[in-house]
């Protein structure tokens, strides 16, 4: 479905981040897709309810990340010998290897920026969910758009595939718990970002902060600070 362009200034009209063509995004209904009718860009898609399917599949993945570092993610044997190695460990063989730059870029694009980014979105989703106004809430909300560029999981995940048929020649390869854990991680960790769509998103965040203002309301952190 293509919008239509309006000039009415609501929270329903989204400009184009390509060529600046203001549309009115509310009459879409729910599976319908939005286009600039001038050069095509995509625009958004409504969904019903992909918050909360946005914090289940947050919420799973936090505790799938969680299971991926405690269990060994591939046990090697060749000759007689056997390695296991968990999750933590390739970041951590990096800075053993004497390379700690690619160490730190390893741990921080499959480990710390997918949790943040996790972490962030439940804060972020939550406080949507519950219409509670909170003056973080756009900073948080930039920063998980800002944090998505630099996640390598799906790029980290499908290496390790490819690198199993080559290592699968020289030795006998048993995938761990981790292995399978990380997996899931991935596919609910694209799920979780693919449903938080970014012109629904700061829609939300505006029209909390409007409603806030119009009725008078103390963003809730401000609120406990001025009761002390």
């Amino acid at each position: 479905m293509l919008a239509t362009g309006s000039s009415s200034e609501n929270l329903n009209c989204i400009a184009c981040p390509s060529c600046d063509l203001v549309f009115d995004i509310s009459k879409l209904n729910d599976g319908e897709s939005a286009r600039c009718t001038r050069c095509g860009h995509f625009l958004t898609v409504y969904r019903e309810g992909v918050l909360h399917r946005v914090m289940a599949f947050t919420s799973s993945a936090l505790i799938l990340m969680a299971l991926a570092c405690s269990f060994p993610f591939m046990t090697f044997k060749a000759s007689g010998l056997e390695s296991v190695m968990t999750l933590p460990e390739t970041a951590l063989k990096l800075w053993i290897y004497d390379m700690p730059g690619l160490s730190l870029l390893v741990a921080a694009f499959i480990l710390i920026i997918p949790t943040l980014m996790l972490l962030l979105i439940l804060f972020l989703v939550g406080a949507l969910l519950l219409n509670r106004n909170y003056s973080w809430l756009p900073r948080v909300g930039r920063l998980v758009y800002t944090l998505e560029s630099w996640s390598m999981v799906e790029v980290f995940f499908i290496g390790v595939l490819v690198s199993l048929v080559k290592i699968a020649k020289m030795a006998t390869i048993v995938m761990g718990i981790s292995f399978w854990a990380y997996g899931a991680f991935s596919i609910l960790f694209i799920l979780a970002l693919s449903g938080l769509d970014r012109a629904q998103c700061w829609g939300r965040i505006e029209a909390l902060g409007i409603k806030g203002m119009a009725s008078g309301e103390v963003p809730s952190e401000r609120l406990g600070a001025n009761e002390q």
